[in-house]
């Protein structure tokens, strides 16, 4: 299966994302503007850049072009994509199967919400996709998914419609279970769920959900 990590360039934590890409396998590490800072200053080498590049340095920048190997792809500010939604073409193209993406999260909410609605392309192409920071990993689930309590990314779950509603939301398994549920995007009920087997189910009729594992 080939993977990709995206590093871009919201909330960067050094520590937890040298950490990541110490034990992570990946195929592709493609840096995105203003991550390619973080990628310079950790060691790491990507396999691709992209970007407008208006929030990296030039000197940066130039320096990655004079490694070998690096395929690097320049584009304008004035452009309907985002650096990030451009990485994940990217790691589409070259038919990755999961993606991870770090620096997503931070101070601008809108960049923030942007990179959790990005999360559907790959979504619907069966693509498994993570935006993932020190506190939280967000993906889209539809259908059915199953959480193990061993391999959870911190407490909570929190479950968050990304359609306007789902329908026949059943949770087993976790501390608040549902059966038969219709979730709208106009309630908070699905916040902070736990859970409390070791194997936590979510099935679901109609519409797509954010499923939103959290450390606090």
């Amino acid at each position: 299966m080939k993977t990709a990590v995206i590093v871009t360039g919201g909330m960067i934590e050094p520590e937890f994302a040298h950490s990541f890409l110490e034990t992570h396998r990946y195929d592709y590490l493609i840096g995105v503007d203003r991550g390619i800072e973080f990628l310079k200053q950790d060691g790491k080498i990507p396999t691709h850049i992209v970007g407008d590049f208006d929030s990296s340095s030039k000197e940066t920048l130039q320096w990655f072009q004079k490694k070998e190997g690096i395929e690097i792809r320049t584009f304008l500010p004035e452009k309907d994509e985002t650096d990030t939604q451009i990485a994940i073409d990217l790691a589409m193209e070259r038919q990755c199967e999961a993606i991870y993406i770090l620096g997503g999260t931070g101070t601008r909410i809108d960049h923030m919400l942007g990179n959790l609605q990005i999360l559907s392309k790959p979504f619907q192409e069966g693509i498994s996709c993570y935006l993932i920071d020190s506190h939280n990993r967000v993906r889209l689930c539809s259908d059915y998914l199953m959480l193990k309590k061993k391999e959870q990314f911190g407490t909570y779950v929190s479950l968050i419609p990304h359609s306007e509603c789902v329908t026949g939301l059943t949770l087993k398994g976790f501390y608040y279970p549902l059966s038969n549920a219709r979730l709208d995007n106009k309630t908070s009920l699905g916040i902070s769920n736990e859970i409390v087997e070791e194997e936590a189910e979510i099935f679901l009729k109609t519409g797509e959900l954010f499923v939103i594992e959290s450390k606090d």
